[in-house]
């Protein structure tokens, strides 16, 4: 029986085929790559269980990237229909986050205000384009705003109070622009 998606966190996404004998490339979320086969079985949105065979680091630079082979999957036609699936565990099986550390997926959903309190939005993604984690805040209109996710911008996080509290750096926000930055 699968947990409701509410309660699971997608620790990775599978990639293209690597070879010819079912393997695939993985992009883990987790902090140390690996240890998506510790956590048991891994489901797909559509209900799939997969389960880890096999796994190596990619050549390669980037260390969140490993090759995997899934237990069932035995040739590049199988693999490749793969492509691009999320894999996710219930939440129950991950570890307790540490001090100031947070599962992307508790996040999501959050309200968002600057610290003088004017409503920001709902944190609808955390995104990482290779500089940092950010948060991308919906707001009631318009486009969706990127904001650095770091103690100095986001100062405060409040999971149970479904809130985090966003202290924009000049310009960031548009009625901030015309501001002279110098104190």
């Amino acid at each position: 029986m699968s947990a409701s998606a509410a309660d699971r966190v997608v620790i990775a996404r599978i990639g293209a085929a690597h070879g010819i004998k079912g393997e695939v490339r993985v992009k883990a979320f987790t902090a140390t790559p690996a240890d998506i086969a510790a956590y048991g079985p891994l489901e797909a949105p559509d209900g799939r269980l997969f389960e880890v065979s096999t796994l190596r680091p990619a050549a390669g630079t980037n260390p969140d990237l490993l090759v995997v082979r899934f237990k069932g999957v035995a040739d590049r036609n199988q693999a490749e229909t793969l492509n691009g699936i999320e894999l996710s565990v219930p939440k129950e099986r991950l570890p307790e986050a540490g001090d100031d550390e947070f599962y992307y997926a508790d996040l999501i959903g959050l309200a968002a205000a600057t610290v003088d309190g004017r409503a920001l939005g709902t944190v609808v993604g955390v995104q990482n384009y290779g500089a940092g984690d950010l948060l991308e805040i919906a707001p009631p209109r318009g486009d969706t705003l990127l904001v650095p996710f770091s103690l100095a911008v986001v100062p405060e996080v409040d999971i149970a109070g479904g809130r985090v509290v966003v202290d924009p750096p000049v310009g960031l926000l548009d009625d901030e622009s015309d501001q002279d930055p110098t104190p």
